[in-house]
């Protein structure tokens, strides 16, 4: 068992200063303030003193990582995995990008495979297979000479137990709504995106079942007066929730406050869109099958389109909170609670509260990431925090 005391405790409801979570292997067994939850005999402690202790974050985007590229190569899913937890991931979609057939069906297979030493790091919950189905005049970084139109040959076995979560489609382009029929049969969330959609091809796709929106106002029509598009469905209609870049690049500030005032922490879920070059130097990286420059700040292809982003998932959380002046609590959502229910694991993920994974992030006071828990394991502690006092006691103090 795990005693996790004296933290700022962030619940589904409510703020607990002095704040106990005590976890029973994989589960939360109990939550309360140091009063409620008195700590049993023998068990591990970690005084988070000063710490906020939050949900793990879900990232249901992430194209790579650490110099690795899903697309690519599957086989990187589960060394990603194991260093996300710095960034506070502690489940994540490994995104495939439109790819020949038999890139899916490899990443199907290695993620059904949970490596020999049962995994230290995020839990991959499923793919994100964004493509090959997208309307070529809104590729994007993807390669148009792999797009394809919509083929029900080609998903017959795209489900959760075969490792699909979340797939990316234009909704406009012919036969997708029987794409869509197919996929929620075999109870896959489908996401708009990649589209040229009108106002009403979106809505026609709501109404067929599509409950999600990638990376809102990027690879889409502009926003405009007369004719909505896509981006306008996704503001206004309550079903969708929606997917959001907030790393200052592909979406302008005063455009992120604009998608929280329609949107709000349930319908707001920050992803990253990350590629292989997040957590590396500045260079040149691979996204599927194209090369990708990086600086600083972004990532491009040759001709200065945008190909992912070396965004953090704790970065976009504390980005968000600055373009829209909100506070933590207000936030945690969109990284939390928000991309569990998207994939139907509101029941046992995203949240504090007993019954549920005991996936945990312990926040500094600038919401820096000081320590990451994974199904009850501490898998992560930052290096300026790792000292350790003897006895049964884990000293995490700042």
């Amino acid at each position: 068992m795990l005693y996790i005391h004296s933290a700022t405790v962030f619940t589904p409801h409510q703020e607990i200063s002095e704040g106990v979570v005590l976890v029973d292997g994989p589960q939360i067994v109990a939550v309360g303030s140091t009063e409620q939850v008195p700590c049993p005999p023998g068990v591990e402690r970690i005084d988070a003193t000063e710490l906020f202790l939050t949900p793990g974050f879900i990232d249901l985007q992430i194209n790579g990582a650490f110099g690795h590229d899903f697309t690519a190569d599957p086989s990187s899913i589960w060394p990603v995995a194991e260093l996300l937890p710095r960034y506070g991931v502690t489940a994540f979609l490994p995104t495939i990008i439109t790819s020949p057939q038999e890139t899916v069906a490899a990443a199907q297979q290695i993620i059904s495979q949970v490596p020999a030493a049962g995994g230290r790091g995020a839990i991959p919950l499923g793919l994100h297979i964004e493509g090959p189905f997208l309307n070529p005049q809104k590729v994007g970084a993807h390669n148009p000479a792999l797009l394809r139109s919509p083929d029900l040959a080609a998903i017959r076995d795209w489900s959760p137990e075969r490792g699909v979560r979340l797939v990316t489609l234009a909704p406009e382009l012919p036969g997708a709504m029987d794409l869509v029929r197919v996929l929620l049969e075999q109870g896959v969330t489908i996401s708009a995106g990649h589209s040229t959609a009108t106002f009403e091809e979106a809505k026609a796709g709501f109404d067929a079942g599509m409950r999600y929106g990638t990376h809102l106002f990027n690879a889409m029509l502009p926003l405009y007066h007369r004719s909505p598009g896509l981006a306008g469905a996704l503001l206004t209609d309550e079903r969708p929730t929606v997917g959001m870049i907030v790393d200052g690049i592909h979406i302008h500030p005063s455009m992120v406050r604009l998608a929280w005032q329609a949107l709000g922490p349930r319908r707001l879920n920050l992803v990253t869109d990350a590629m292989a070059a997040l957590g590396m130097a500045p260079g040149t990286y691979r996204l599927a099958d194209s090369n990708v420059v990086v600086d600083r700040s972004s990532a491009r292809l040759a001709d200065g389109t945008l190909a992912g982003s070396i965004l953090s998932l704790d970065g976009a959380l504390r980005n968000l909170m600055d373009f829209v002046n909100c506070p933590l609590a207000q936030a945690l959502p969109t990284v939390t609670s928000t991309a569990a229910d998207v994939l139907g694991l509101g029941g046992s993920r995203g949240r504090v509260a007993p019954g549920y994974a005991a996936d945990l992030v312990l926040l500094t006071p600038d919401l820096e990431v000081h320590t990451t828990i994974v199904g009850g394991r501490v898998v992560y502690t930052h290096p300026q925090h790792a000292a350790s006092l003897g006895g049964q006691e884990r000293f995490l103090r700042l």
